[in-house]
């Protein structure tokens, strides 16, 4: 298992503790993650971070497709995977429909068929074989439907870039999770339970079977992210992941479209996911937070003194996890990680 380092998306002010990504490069971490929701880019912070660090990897986690053309995306990995001497690695994800459509004015639509075509396009950008057609059902290169000019020309892109630049696709759901088998290099995942890994598995070999060529978990890289907090006051460390937690599994979509709350509630925690999805879409926050149970926090966790650490991150090392990508702000939870992983 490789470790990565995650620090998401900035909240009302953009800061980077660069210190902390630097030293997670000296203690031989493979990777940086950025996000992007509705605020800070997941691109610009990478570049920053790509000109003050010299080897470790430099991963979009993820960059929404409703903000870019595939073809934007295309040229944005390449030039900063130019720049950062091989370092990029493109994530991708749809988001979910409120911010497609609240933050990014597209209608949610089809989101497998438009994230199939979307990495196909990147692929062909990439390899640069011919120039860019594509007749797909969202996409069609050159554009000739209602409103074009009909002056549009297959181009190749200038870049010559590099064809290998891995493609992870964020998902929580089965289909898109099979999906990311059969098309993706990697898959992110927001939470993951490392003792129920069967149930993301399934979904990934779907896609292998359809891939084929001998695709497998083996070549497949699972990265899911995992928040890490030491200190000896357990409740103290887990409180700022339960209000997380209720984010995501009771408010992050609506009641009807929530995939984070359909994870988790597939992985044994339903009856704990309905009540924190009903009294966070009521209105009543706090009771949200309260309803996620230590378990929760500690399943898709690690949390506490040092020791417990040590026991519980067994139980994710034996799992079938690619790289984990782990969110902190403490340098010794960064030290002891790559202690226990060596």
């Amino acid at each position: 298992m490789r470790l990565g380092y995650v620090f998401g998306y900035s909240s009302s002010n953009v800061h980077i503790n660069i210190e902390l990504i630097q030293e997670a490069e000296r203690l031989g971490y493979h990777s940086v993650w950025s996000a992007e929701a509705w605020g800070s880019d997941a691109v610009t912070p990478l570049a920053w971070i790509a000109a003050q660090t010299k080897t470790i990897k430099l991963g979009t986690g993820i960059m929404q497709m409703p903000g870019r053309s595939p073809a934007n995306t295309a040229m944005t990995a390449m030039t900063l995977d130019a720049l950062s001497g091989g370092r990029f690695l493109l994530g991708l994800g749809t988001s979910g429909p409120q911010v497609v459509e609240g933050w990014h004015g597209l209608p949610y639509h089809k989101p497998l068929t438009w994230t199939r075509e979307y990495v196909e396009i990147v692929r062909k950008i990439l390899e640069r074989k011919e120039p860019l057609t594509y007749d797909g059902q969202i996409y069609q290169l050159p554009y000739q439907g209602p409103g074009s000019m009909g002056l549009g020309k297959p181009l190749k892109s200038i870049l010559h870039g590099n064809p290998n630049i891995p493609i992870y696709l964020g998902s929580m759901a089965p289909k898109a999770q099979a999906q990311a088998g059969e098309i993706a290099d990697g898959l992110l995942m927001t939470c993951l339970h490392p003792g129920r890994f069967e149930v993301v598995e399934q979904n990934l070999q779907k896609g292998f079977d359809r891939a084929g060529g001998g695709k497998s978990i083996d070549t497949f890289d699972v990265a899911p992210a995992v928040a890490v907090i030491i200190g000896d006051d357990l409740e103290a460390c887990r409180m700022p992941l339960k209000m997380t937690l209720a984010l995501y599994v009771g408010g992050m979509g609506a009641k009807s479209k929530n995939f984070y709350n359909e994870y988790v509630s597939r992985v044994g925690f339903e009856a704990e996911a309905q009540k924190i999805q009903d009294l966070y879409l009521a209105g009543k926050r706090n009771e949200a937070i309260q309803a996620v149970t230590d378990e929760m926090v500690d399943t898709f966790n690690l949390v506490g003194p040092k020791e417990r650490i040590k026991e519980r991150f067994q139980i994710w090392k034996e799992s079938k996890i690619g790289t984990m990508m782990v969110g902190t702000q403490q340098p010794e939870a960064l030290r002891l990680l790559a202690e226990l992983n060596s």
